[in-house]
Parts: C-alpha cells; structure tokens; sequence
C-alpha cells in the first residue's frame, strides 16, 4: 500500500526538534530532522551542540534496522551541508547510507552551502523537495540568515514602560544602584529565558551603574550570553556585578586597555562614530549569532536610529511614574500583544 505523506505535518516535527537547540548551538542554525519508512517515523535528531553531529547525523543514528534507510526519506528544516567544517558533511552520510529522498524547509544561507548541498544531493540521484514550510523554517533560523546575509548579528532590543510611557524615575549615580521594577516575577523569569537563548547581551554605562546587573541566566536553565558593557573612559568600578569574572564580558571603551578581570577584555571603539555599528561588527568578527540590548534609554535609541535592530520586546506595565526617563518609541504598530499579570509585551519587528 503507497502511503502519501504529509509533507507540512512531517516538517513541523523538525521544527519543534530543531528549537530543542535554542541556546546551545550558535552561531550554528537550529536543526531537526526525521526519517520516514512508509508512512513511520524511524528515527529522528536534531543539532544538540556546536561542533557535534548535525540533526541528519543524530537521525539516521537513531534507526534500528539501517537497511530500512535505503526506501526512506529524510526530512530536514535546513539544507544539508556539503562542506567539511567541525563535522563532515551531511550529504556524504545522506549518499552513503544510499536514503533515495529528501525533503527540505529552506535553502542554507551560507556561502559554504547555498543549493550546493542540494546539487550533490541531485546529482548523486537523490529526490530532493524543497520549500516545505519554507516561511516558517526561514523564521525558526532568523538569527543565522541574518548573520549570514548582513555579516551582523541580529539585534533585539529590550525594555519595560510604565503605561505613562516612562523607562524609570529619575535617578542619579550617587544614589543607592537599584532597578526601579515595571514588570512582574513572571515578565522577569521570561527575560532570563530570553538570555538563555540569546548569544550576547549589551547595557550603557549609567545601566552598569544605577542598576547593577549581573546580566547572567537565574531563573531558567541555559548558558549566560556574552556579557557587553559601554565604558568610554574606563571608569567602571570593579566591584560592579558585570566585573566578577564569572561570565564572559567585553567593555568597548574608547581608551585602548588591558583588563586584569578574567574573561575579561576591553575593545577600544570610536565614540565619535557609529557605536552600534561598531560593536555589531566586531561581534560579526566573533561569530556572535544574536544581541539583546538591554538598555538604558540613550543606548536603545541609538541602535533604533541607526536602523541596526530587528526586533524589539517592549514590556509596557500597570503602574505610573508621572515624570521620569522617557521610554523610546517605534513608528510601527507591534507584530504581536501578548497579556500578563503585571501588563503586556509587545513584539515589533524591523521590515525596513
């Protein structure tokens, strides 16, 4: 009996393997993938770590009786790679395990890759299908196919208002550091699962000062991202929580130094010019796939001038300041609203 299969719902399950790689495996893509032997799921993975097995490598490991994988197609939300990197490519493994069929979400981005995975693929006499749910694995990997098509990582930024459309109170460095809260526990837990799957995180210098943030993962399981820190002249005091040492952090200052604070290190960039400029493309050099920018207001403002952002999360709560820090705003209506015990979130996405 022929079994005509679903290719939309057997995509789906790639894309809900591959998110099981959220934080763990940048600045690679997340990706899953299945087998399929008449109409059965055989086996399946997905990328689990950057630099181990791809998600093709860990499915076809995953069935039992290999001699099935001779009249099975595979499916994946991502083009296989053709090209030796920390792994060897995916589409020997496809060829030699002589899997007739494959079936493919979006076409790699990446120079290396880019259709020739699918060319080996075809020219070795594999079927290959591409464009299932093409939109939606396009958007599963928006950080990749950003880093990849504009050599920068992709930005988020971040911040809560009062519903008056203020920041903060106004506050001044030689007052006692404390985060003046907006949101509530369940918004905040959310941000440290944001952290969590984001590759990099970026605060001002008044932030570094007032609020003393550690900007590291404590209330969700994951890595901490890459700590960022604007510090013009190098005044920050040591004893900030952003200086302890137990997270990677970079300061850009525009003083060239050397930072005796382990994993620490300060890049000298010229504050006269493009700052977000400058700091994207020196993460772009570090293979940093993402930014969350966290603030304060100067600092959200010059990357949404810029136009260097791609998505903005804006917390709006229930309670009033009446006077205080204005709250940048963005000339768009959001992409999505979302309800919680304190307030909102807004998601807003940068088309331009």
């Amino acid at each position: 009996m022929n079994i005509i299969p679903n290719h939309e719902i057997l995509m789906q399950r790639c894309l809900d393997l591959a998110l099981c790689g959220m934080g763990r495996v940048a600045p690679n893509p997340m990706v899953g993938a299945i087998l399929v032997h008449q109409g059965r799921i055989i086996g399946e993975g997905f990328h689990r770590a950057y630099g181990g097995p791809h998600a093709e490598i860990h499915a076809i490991a995953a069935v039992k009786d290999q001699e099935l994988l001779k009249n099975a197609t595979l499916y994946v939300n991502l083009e296989p790679c053709s090209h030796y990197g920390k792994t060897p490519p995916c589409t020997e493994a496809i060829i030699q395990h002589k899997i007739p069929r494959v079936v493919i979400g979006s076409i790699d981005p990446n120079p290396r890759v880019n259709g020739s995975g699918i060319s080996v693929l075809r020219a070795s006499g594999v079927k290959v299908i591409t464009g299932v749910l093409q939109k939606d694995c396009d958007e599963l990997n928006r950080r990749f196919f950003t880093f990849q098509s504009q050599k920068r990582p992709y930005v988020i930024l971040k911040w809560a208002a009062t519903r008056d459309g203020f920041m903060d109170v106004i506050r001044s460095e030689s007052s006692e550091p404390r985060p003046t809260w907006i949101t509530g526990e369940t918004e905040r837990r959310l941000v440290h699962r944001w952290r969590a799957e984001e590759s990099s995180i970026l605060v001002g210098t008044h932030t570094a000062i007032l609020d003393n943030p550690s900007l590291n993962v404590r209330n969700w399981y994951g890595n901490s991202p890459l700590r960022l820190v604007l510090d013009r002249t190098l005044s920050l005091s040591g004893e900030l929580a952003l200086m302890n040492g137990t997270v990677p952090t970079r300061i850009f200052s525009a003083k060239p130094g050397v930072c005796t604070i382990p994993d620490t290190e300060i890049i000298a960039i010229d504050f006269d010019e493009n700052v977000p400029l400058q700091i994207l493309q020196y993460l772009y050099t570090q293979n940093v796939l993402s930014l969350i920018v966290e603030g304060g207001a100067a600092l959200l403002h010059s990357f949404i001038v810029s136009g260097l952002w791609d998505e903005a999360r804006v917390f709006t709560g229930s309670v009033s300041f009446g006077k205080g820090v204005p709250s940048p705003v963005l000339p768009m209506k959001p992409l999505s609203v979302q309800q919680f015990p304190s307030g909102s979130l807004c998601i807003f996405r940068n088309n331009d």
